[in-house]
């Protein structure tokens, strides 16, 4: 095809498709690259070490079950998923309950150094925890936290504040002043403003803080690897290295947990995508 016959065709494509077209096409492709791995992930629980590298593409038996099997018996799998709800349900608890309460002050309660204190939670956004693991480990081991969930759990809140009061305090500034000055002149308290009024249009903003949240606490190998070494109190992805061996690695369990593991958050997702979305196209309109 010549020079001219081409950008002819692909004028005419690009008119056919038009901008919308495209915008599919890329979203499309996108999906599929991101879902790729997942689905590979999901297929090789259900294969054994040679069926993995020999086709790791194809779709496998449904009904070969023996690594699932494995992860259930032969690891204390349900410990690890009790250590891992227990570590991020206590995290993103803490973490919505003191992120809403500071993004409330700073944003409805005009003082001196209000800008400093919402400057102070947004320099956690640019300071990875991770470089601070030495002095973390002494502090740690000076409160008598090493080995246990509660050390886990308060560098998870420290490490998500920084987000959740960035987005909770962006939100609560779009939102009227009448509705808490009409609760005022009604005799109501801060405290039943906050809990009545506040919290259900928030919601969709914590929605959003939480799933932000919930992926990198469920997900975090570095903290538990470092602070646990009690293998009743070990997370899932700590727990799964069970089956990562120096000479030799049995793939089939390993996706097998990791595809239970993902299983919670991924329904999680599901369950909250309608809050989710509508929470960042509510705030992208105000």
């Amino acid at each position: 095809m010549s020079r001219p016959a081409r950008d002819t065709f692909d004028r005419g494509l690009l008119a056919t498709l038009g901008r919308d077209g495209l915008i599919q096409i890329i979203l499309i492709a996108n999906s599929v690259i991101m879902l790729g791995p997942i689905v590979i992930m999901i297929f090789s629980a259900f294969k054994t070490n040679a069926q993995i590298f020999q086709t790791p593409f194809a779709v496998p038996d449904v009904t070969h079950v023996g690594s699932l099997l494995r992860v259930w018996t032969e690891t204390n799998f349900l410990r690890y998923l009790a250590n891992s709800f227990i570590v991020t349900s206590t995290s993103i608890v803490l973490i919505l309950t003191l992120g809403t309460m500071a993004a409330y002050a700073i944003a409805r309660y005009d003082f001196r150094g209000s800008s400093l204190v919402l400057l102070f939670f947004l320099a956690g956004l640019t300071l990875p925890l991770k470089l601070a693991i030495i002095p973390l480990f002494i502090q740690m081991r000076d409160f008598g936290l090493l080995d246990s969930r509660l050390s886990l759990i308060c560098i998870y809140v420290a490490t998500g504040l920084p987000t959740t009061v960035f987005i909770m305090t962006g939100f609560i500034r779009s939102l009227p002043n009448e509705l808490e000055d009409a609760a005022r002149m009604d005799g109501a308290s801060e405290a039943r403003i906050m809990w009545s009024i506040m919290l259900p249009l928030v919601r969709p903003a914590m929605v959003i803080s939480a799933i932000q949240n919930i992926v990198p606490i469920w997900n975090d190998f570095f903290f538990p690897l470092i602070f646990i070494q009690n293998d009743d109190l070990k997370t899932l992805p700590q727990g799964l290295t069970t089956f990562m061996g120096e000479y030799g690695t049995d793939w089939g369990v390993l996706f097998s947990g990791l595809t239970l593991s993902a299983l919670p958050v991924i329904i999680l997702y599901i369950t909250l995508s309608r809050q989710f979305i509508s929470g960042m196209t509510a705030g992208a309109v105000k």
